[in-house]
């Protein structure tokens, strides 16, 4: 199995189970929760970094494309990557690389219809996802 599909499993049995705990997902849904526009202002930082195009992948109807730990670090920046870092107490390399693999699954998820909306509720995320990785 490889790297991302043991992410996937993660995220899936965590959420199935009704408790969200999983740590990563965790931390990833208060990222976009704290931040101002959630998706759609990280979809604007991939733009603005000049991958706009694997960002709208995640949130289109279509096929995600991969985007490297290399590629997220220069997007999140190493301060977003290592206060995350810090609290799930891993490396900002370890981070940068279940990231890679997990966020276009959530970008995709939260984005059901191919559309980016301007808030984020983490409550009513996990929700959504939940019910979504469930089926």
């Amino acid at each position: 199995m490889g790297l991302l599909d043991s992410i996937a499993g993660m995220a899936t049995q965590a959420l199935s189970s009704g408790g969200g705990n999983h740590p990563l997902l965790q931390s990833v849904l208060g990222m976009l929760q704290n931040q101002e526009g959630g998706v759609a202002s990280l979809v604007q930082q991939f733009r603005d970094k000049g991958l706009g195009d694997v960002a709208a992948s995640w949130v289109g109807t279509g096929e995600n494309l991969p985007i490297s730990a290399d590629q997220l670090k220069g997007v999140l920046g190493n301060e977003t990557l290592g206060q995350m870092a810090a609290q799930l107490g891993v490396s900002n390399d370890q981070l940068s690389s279940q990231l890679s693999g997990l966020l276009p699954q959530i970008v995709d998820k939260l984005t059901p219809n191919g559309e980016v909306g301007g808030g984020f509720d983490a409550s009513q995320a996990l929700g959504m996802l939940q019910g979504l990785l469930k089926k």
